[in-house]
């Protein structure tokens, strides 16, 4: 019966993948400015084949960060074949480009307020690769 109930929705759960996000679209601002720091949020990636999935978001000195640590997720594959995303965010979805992170200076940025968050996050700093992307208005 559940999963009956899990396949009817297109919506991620818990740790399982979706499809299309569904819910008002917004023009994505060139500026985060959002009530939390970190929260819960949906990033759907693959425009053709949606694929959804729930993850932390990051908000820093204005940018949005979706962090996949050092596991080259599913959804990051379907990043790097096309950087075109959609995020739910405060009940509302934005058209965004994923653009992975590789300074030096913004990913320690980003780790200072990661880490931050809760003595169960890992260090990105101390990866040999980080999935990290930048999400910002297409």
């Amino acid at each position: 019966m559940c999963s009956l109930i899990l396949a009817a929705c297109n919506e991620p759960f818990i740790l399982a993948a979706g499809g299309a996000l569904e819910g008002p679209v917004a023009e994505a601002p060139s500026t985060w400015e959002l009530d939390k720091d970190s929260a819960l949020a949906q990033l759907e990636t693959q425009p053709n084949n949606p694929y959804s999935i729930n993850f932390t978001y990051v908000q820093l000195n204005g940018r949005l960060y979706a962090y996949a640590g050092d596991t080259r997720t599913n959804w990051v594959a379907n990043i790097e074949k096309d950087p075109l995303v959609r995020v739910r965010l405060q009940n509302k979805i934005y058209a965004a480009r994923a653009i992975r992170v590789t300074s030096s200076e913004e990913l320690n940025n980003f780790a200072s307020v990661w880490t931050g968050l809760s003595v169960f996050q890992r260090d990105p700093m101390r990866f040999d690769e980080v999935w990290l992307y930048r999400l910002e208005a297409r």
